[in-house]
């Protein structure tokens, strides 16, 4: 399997002066976009203490200087770790000190001891142009790492995670397998390039030859709709998020859009059945979908919201050449309709975490995920939990989720989100208690919300505790930190 490097250049080979990347001003070709990687590759081969298989630390933002550097990088032996660009100064000292970087790029705000170079000092890139594509370059072996990608942390310490090129290049496969995306697609990204989704995106499109648009984010909707029309964009990736904010201040606008539409892709945020059954009617013509995954593995469960609409509390099926079996806590597989850990096995898995144990990473050769769930005998995956989320009330096991996604549907409920207390009796181990986003100008109370779910869910699974909260502690990606409302 070729990695995405070789990919990039067998496509600038191909179709030299087809537009690979639009940033801004900055329209680059596949010719261009080679020549200028190959540059910026011997200006970090030219870095102090430099060697094949040290470290950088890259603020990863969809500036085209980043996507010379991140390749360049690769090309130059490099392992490369991808970071927010507000990255805070406690989580950059965890990461520094972790992987102990020659250089940092992109970060100019970061007080370090590590030599930092600013991106300004890649512009000049910009001026190169690239008529033919160098055959000469020697691409790094497939078990070499390219890059360690950081959890975000929604359960403990952040963990680092190193990605080989034959990871990278197997998820790429797999994804763009189920997507159906073409050579031909215009995709417009207005993701975070610092975690897992815009990265693989990324990726994703360039080693498929197609045409991405790097879009600072969904904030400006007029700049959006704008590039989405002027640029004939036929693919999209959100995440529920972004969906959200999207439809709160344009309503149904970006089902105009529909007809030139040709996919879009998902993030594994909480999406609920009635969000994607409303997506799936929006876009009756565009393949709706969405993923699975992890850092870890990236994409391993793909649905496609019109096909699996009998299964749309799902989170789809494994993706291609993926195998995804269900374990119990003794590591023991389990058979269909039971419950326990997911566990995904595949050669777009991580290896393991970096520099710490990873005794308990994987069951047989199944990376061991921490979201609890089961399978059903259709193939289908439905997701519980995060394992360390999941509450234990009397011996039963509570899904948070299972409880959040109740309270969203009464009117005057922003958002939620449910945790596990201790039971003061000492009965029942732990209980339910729920934090609570009013909608602006709502009245609603408390007794109002335990009448509204009165039949709606075991008794067991009711929140004892009621507490109203300004806004509920999320991820860059929307997922939700619940270990911040312990």
């Amino acid at each position: 399997m070729q990695s995405v490097e070789q990919d990039i250049w067998r496509n600038a080979s191909v179709n030299p002066e087809k537009v690979a990347v639009k940033s801004g001003k900055e329209i680059v070709t596949y010719a261009e976009l080679t020549a200028r990687i190959v540059v910026a590759m011997e200006k970090l081969q030219q870095l102090p203490d430099y060697a094949p298989g040290k470290c950088i630390i890259v603020g990863a933002s969809k500036q085209i200087e980043f996507v010379y550097i991140y390749f360049g990088a690769h090309l130059a032996g490099l392992t490369v770790a991808p970071i927010d660009t507000e990255t805070n100064p406690d989580r950059f000292a965890y990461i520094s000190n972790t992987l102990h970087p020659i250089c940092v790029i992109g970060l100019d705000r970061i007080t370090t001891e590590t030599p930092i170079l600013s991106l300004k000092e890649f512009k000049s890139l910009n001026n190169i142009s690239g008529n033919t594509v160098s055959d000469e370059i020697k691409f790094p072996p497939a078990d070499s790492i390219a890059d360690i990608l950081f959890t975000t942390g929604t359960t403990g310490t952040p963990k680092g995670v190193p990605l080989t090129y034959l990871n990278e290049a197997a998820a790429v496969r797999n994804i763009n397998s189920f997507i159906r995306n073409s050579t031909d697609d215009v995709e417009l990204l207005a993701l975070p390039v610092s975690h897992s989704f815009g990265l693989g995106r990324l990726r994703c499109c360039l080693a498929n030859g197609q045409t991405i648009i790097l879009l600072g984010s969904f904030v400006n909707l007029k700049k959006f709709f704008r590039t989405i029309e002027e640029e004939n964009v036929t693919g999209l990736t959100m995440v529920p998020a972004s969906w959200k904010f999207i439809e709160k201040m344009s309503g149904e606008k970006l089902a105009e859009y529909s007809p030139q539409l040709r996919y879009i892709e998902m993030g594994s945020a909480f999406f609920s059945a009635e969000d994607k059954r409303r997506l799936a009617e929006l876009f009756p013509v565009t393949r709706v979908t969405m993923h699975y995954g992890l850092t870890e593995a990236s994409r391993s469960a793909f649905m496609e919201f019109h096909e699996d609409i009998s299964h749309i509390d799902s989170v789809g099926k494994a993706s291609p050449y993926t195998d995804i079996k269900i374990y119990s806590e003794q590591g023991r597989p389990l058979d269909t309709n039971e419950e326990g850990e997911i566990c995904i096995k595949g050669e777009h898995v991580t290896k393991g975490y970096a520099y710490i144990d990873n005794d308990n990473t994987f069951y047989d050769s199944y990376f061991r995920t921490g979201d609890y769930g089961m399978i059903d005998v259709d193939g289908y995956i439905y997701l519980k939990s995060r394992i360390k989320e999941l509450i234990n009330v009397g011996g039963k096991k509570v899904s948070p989720s299972e409880v959040d996604e109740q309270i969203l549907k009464i009117d005057g409920i922003e958002d939620c989100a449910c945790v596990g207390i201790p039971d003061p009796e000492g009965i029942m181990g732990e209980l339910v208690k729920a934090y609570i986003v009013k909608s602006a100008g709502s009245s609603l109370t408390i007794e109002e919300i335990r009448k509204a779910l009165t039949g709606k869910l075991e008794s067991y699974k009711l929140p004892v505790e009621y507490e109203w909260i300004e806004a509920i502690p999320k991820t860059q990606n929307g997922k939700i930190q619940r270990n911040l409302l312990k």
